[in-house]
């Protein structure tokens, strides 16, 4: 006995001792080379290993494995204090940002405090001399004293010949901007949701009582400032809304650097107001800290400098002193500090469209989040963070969505330089038809020779804009992506994509109903904050006819879409695609439609001469319920919220089927607004802030007698009453029937069809996450599980023979896959008539405390 136990604890210190093995250089190389190819080998692959490798021939198996195990651990513990060392890096940086945010901040409170305090003493002193008439003249004095003290700068006007001239003006840009970025010199405000964080964006302000817009963001990046600098200088690369940038002349200066003098051209967001160009001096140049600037402002009779290049298809806009100033940050990265300030001269757009030119939350969006935002994705990008399918590069991926944002603006905009002419109306000036049949328009890398017909032809587009009244933008937009069949054609869709192929289509006609397809969106790359997505949509088509068969073949469309975050303030919903072969190359052509949606600030809605015309014009360009609603049916502090949606649909076309293609494309257009108002019309009432007031119910006939019928139903096969003893009144019923609590929904009964929902109260429509419209898309064997369909199949006799039925507490799932339970499930008849003998109507339930899981 005590011999064997010796035996055994010899044994476990040879076990022990076998556990710590000390590897030569030569082993460590080879187990290195093996790792590398396949970090966590299989057992056969390491017994291989040591078959291959006979300097590992005196090391166990085991032992092998261990050395795998504590690689991977190593590995492992090396990224995470890599990860908490970068982290680590960004909370320094956001603290310094912090600190001196704060700092501004307790400058610009002493600062009003003193401003106020001079105030109080001018108001006493005033109202103590307002019968002396030498102290009054005094005062006013005093204030034109003031005023010659701080004159308005003028300059005389300098050319592009005079480089001190020119200089002169640069450091003068650079010291506003610098007192924009990092001091008081503009009454910032915190824009609502940019908190600050190492995840975050960085902290994003707008102007408050400034001259025109400005906005400010400062944050942390992890490339190098001339790397960063380089980029913020390609404005194409990151300002969707920049057509084109001309830099006609560079001028050195002695501190080594350059002035340039800079046209600017950009789109105008919707087809109701004329687009805008600038006309700047840019000064690059490095402060004495190290720090790198790019500031600008425009050249204009006030500051001097040569004259810009005259146009007549744009409004000219000044650029007040903006820039970038780039930081060098300890550990590598750079600390950016982004201005941009503007004066889009509001006053030459229709009254109804200023706010869009005077919100600088859209600024902010468009320009100052939008450069902060491009630098973060290159930077992810470089540092590998970011992994996209697929094969394709990020560049790549990044130019298909610029290609399509540029393409549907040319079409929203039209340009006569680039070929676009105005085509004929047919009497209604609802649908703007242009056409272009320039060569040129299609050598460019937006387009393909391919695209045109050899024999003549060209690209026409259909479009229009209209307002919206108390829809969110991204609401919208997301409702257009996710159900494209309440508003697509497919026979429409099948055309476009037909421009891909040497023999299109028949030119069809717009139906009301189009063909039934189906989406499925594969995702292809989406930006750091997921605000922007890039995808493909494949079009299942389907054949009912033996007409149809030609048409029965799936498509493809690549889609952008952007904005759908109903928190971002002030962004601009958008929706963008074009078709494309199955190939799908890289420089595969593109002819984008869509749609664009951009919130107007929400304005008091008062009592005046003003409001009225505001929204009276609203309700020329919309159809729906409270269109027509006069300033008097709100409150004077409800808001009003609303929007401008954009349309434009382009086709290509041949010389001898243009006005075919033009009649096509009008009435097209025509039933997309119509579908668009109709969901605008279903998506307000049951998303709509509280804030903003009622919305009036979908009251027609057919809803009213609806109401009554589920109504009475359920009082004759129960026996209980639905609503209360007092709403007898058509309009009363459907009101309290809407607001009920519970879940109330009717779904479609046909023989051998599987049960289709509608109708749904609001709360109906709150469980299945839907809206009136594409309520019936669902169907009632869908949502339910199977614990549910059974015991409605084991009930349904029962139901048609009773006229009801109690389901017991179950689950169910959401059009959008969330699962909800509810307590108890009635379902009864509702029939059509007066008389109980009628013919059964539909079939109506109702999910009693339903909540989700």
């Amino acid at each position: 006995m005590a011999l064997s136990m010796h035996k055994e604890s010899l044994n476990n210190k040879q076990m022990d001792s076998s556990k710590y093995v000390r590897y030569t250089p030569e082993q460590v190389e080879a187990l290195e080379r093996v790792y590398n190819e396949c970090p966590k080998p299989s057992s056969l692959r390491r017994q291989q290993l040591i078959r291959e490798c006979p300097i590992l021939s005196n090391i166990e198996p085991k032992q092998i494995k261990v050395w795998f195990q504590n690689r991977r651990c190593r590995e492992k513990q090396r990224k995470e204090a890599s990860r908490l060392q970068t982290v680590n890096r960004k909370l320094t940086a956001m603290n310094k940002l912090l600190m001196e945010e704060n700092d501004r901040l307790q400058k610009q409170v002493s600062h009003l405090v003193y401003e106020n305090g001079y105030m109080k003493q001018q108001l006493q002193t005033a109202s103590v001399t307002t019968t002396d008439n030498n102290s009054c003249e005094s005062v006013v004095v005093s204030g034109q004293h003031q005023q010659q003290q701080n004159p308005t700068p003028r300059h005389p006007q300098r050319d592009a010949n005079n480089p001190a001239g020119l200089l002169t003006i640069a450091e003068e840009t650079l010291a506003e901007f610098l007192s924009k970025a990092t001091g008081t010199a503009v009454d910032w405000v915190q824009m609502i949701g940019m908190k600050p964080g190492p995840d975050s964006i960085g902290i994003v302000a707008v102007s408050r009582n400034c001259s025109g817009v400005a906005a400010r963001a400062c944050g942390l990046v992890s490339l190098e400032p001339t790397k960063v600098a380089e980029i913020l200088k390609d404005r194409p690369s990151w300002y969707r809304d920049c057509r084109c940038i001309d830099v006609l002349s560079i001028i050195p200066t002695a501190n080594g650097g350059t002035i340039e003098l800079i046209y600017m051209q950009t789109y105008a967001p919707t087809t109701l107001a004329a687009a805008r160009d600038f006309w700047t001096l840019r000064y690059t140049t490095s402060l004495e800290d190290g720090n790198l600037v790019i500031c600008e402002r425009s050249l204009t009779s006030s500051t001097g400098g040569p004259t810009g290049p005259p146009t007549t298809s744009f409004v000219r806009a000044e650029m007040l002193p903006s820039g970038f100033l780039i930081r060098p940050c300890d550990g590598g990265g750079s600390i950016i500090h982004i201005v941009d300030h503007v004066d889009l001269d509001v006053w030459s757009v229709p009254e109804v469209l200023r706010p869009l030119y005077e919100s600088s939350k859209i600024l902010a969006q468009k320009m100052t989040i939008a450069a902060l935002r491009h630098i973060r994705q290159i930077a992810q990008e470089t540092n590998g963070e970011i992994q996209y399918g697929g094969g394709r590069q990020p560049a790549v991926l990044r130019t298909f969505s610029q290609r399509l944002c540029r393409g549907f603006n040319d079409a929203v905009n039209g340009f006569v330089d680039d070929g676009w002419s105005l085509m004929g109306s047919d009497g209604v000036e609802d649908v703007t038809i242009m056409i272009n049949s320039s060569p040129g328009k299609f050598f460019g890398s937006q387009y393909n020779t391919s695209m045109v017909p050899s024999f003549g032809g060209g690209v026409l587009c259909a479009k229009a804009s209209m307002l919206l009244q108390s829809v969110p933008p991204a609401l919208l937009v997301r409702f257009l992506r996710e159900h494209r069949s309440e508003w697509a054609d497919y026979g429409i869709d099948t055309y476009s994509a037909a421009c891909l192929k040497p023999n299109p289509y028949t030119v069809p006609c717009a139906r009301p109903s189009g063909f039934p397809s189906s989406q499925v969106i594969l995702p292809l790359a989406h930006t750091v904050e997921h605000e922007e997505f890039l995808e493909v949509v494949r079009l299942e088509g389907q054949a009912f006819t033996p007409e149809d068969v030609a048409l029965a073949r799936d498509m493809y469309l690549l889609q952008l879409c952007s904005g759908i975050d109903e928190n971002a303030v002030g962004a601009c919903a958008q929706l963008v695609f074009a078709p494309i072969d199955e190939s799908f190359a890289d420089n595969a052509p593109l002819l984008p439609s869509g749609f664009r949606v951009i919130p107007l600030d929400s304005k008091p809605v008062m009592d005046g001469p003003g409001a009225a015309r505001t929204l009276d014009l609203a309700s020329t360009l919309e159809v729906g319920p409270g269109s027509n609603r006069s300033t008097g049916d709100g409150e004077p502090n409800s808001y009003n919220l609303r929007s401008v949606l954009t349309i434009a649909f382009q086709f290509t076309f041949e010389n001898h089927l243009r006005d075919d293609v033009a009649s096509m494309a009008r009435q097209y257009v025509r039933s997309v607004v119509g579908s668009v108002q109709r969901v605008a019309m279903a998506i307000a009432p049951s998303r709509i802030s509280p804030g903003l007031g009622p919305k009036s119910l979908p009251g027609s006939p057919e809803a009213l007698t609806l109401a009554r019928w589920i109504c009475r139903s359920y009082r004759i096969h129960t026996g209980g009453e639905l609503l209360r003893a007092d709403s007898q009144s058509g309009d009363t019923l459907l009101e309290q029937l809407w607001n009920h609590s519970d879940a109330i929904m009717c779904c479609s009964l046909k023989t051998n069809a599987s049960p289709v929902f509608t109708f749904a109260n609001q709360a109906g429509l709150d469980m299945l996450e839907t809206t009136l419209v594409a309520l019936q898309d669902i169907m009632l064997d869908k949502i339910l599980d199977e614990a549910g369909r059974k015991s409605l199949c084991t009930e349904f006799s029962k139901i048609m023979q009773q006229g009801f039925a109690h389901l017991p507490a179950g689950i169910c799932v959401s059009s959008m896959g969330r699962p909800l339970s509810y307590e108890q499930a009635i379902v009864w008849k509702v029939v059509d008539d007066d008389n109980d003998d009628a013919a059964n109507h539909c079939l109506g339930l109702m999910f009693v405390n339903w909540s989700f899981v």
